[in-house]
């Protein structure tokens, strides 16, 4: 598996997936940490890939995405953006009804 087959996978696999540096418990910047805060302030599970530990997915997934950044943010298979853009949505309280949407979706048994 290719590692753009990988991201592919990861991302059609989680309907909430942050792709990090560190982890939430142990964020290893500033922007990962506001986007973790965020984050966990909505109340759901979410996956992680912690990029430090995954160099090829750091250095494939900015040209997979199109965003040159670090932490990037996928809601059922959409990027939503980066550490500015997810603590915006925060703060409006978008960021709450998208992940409670993306969590609902999941519980949801296929028919």
């Amino acid at each position: 598996m290719s590692v753009i087959d990988t991201i592919k996978d990861q991302i059609e696999k989680n309907s909430i997936l942050l792709y990090m540096k560190g982890t939430p418990r142990f964020p290893q910047c500033g922007f990962s940490s506001r986007t973790v805060e965020a984050l966990m302030s909505c109340g759901e599970r979410f996956a992680f890939v912690n990029i430090l530990e995954n160099p090829e997915i750091r250095s494939e997934l900015p040209k997979y995405a199109n965003w040159p950044t670090f932490p990037q943010l996928w809601i059922n298979g959409e990027l939503v953006g980066g550490c500015d853009i997810v603590t915006e949505l925060h703060a409006s309280g978008e960021l709450e009804t998208m992940v409670k949407a993306a969590a609902e979706s999941d519980e949801t048994p296929a028919e």
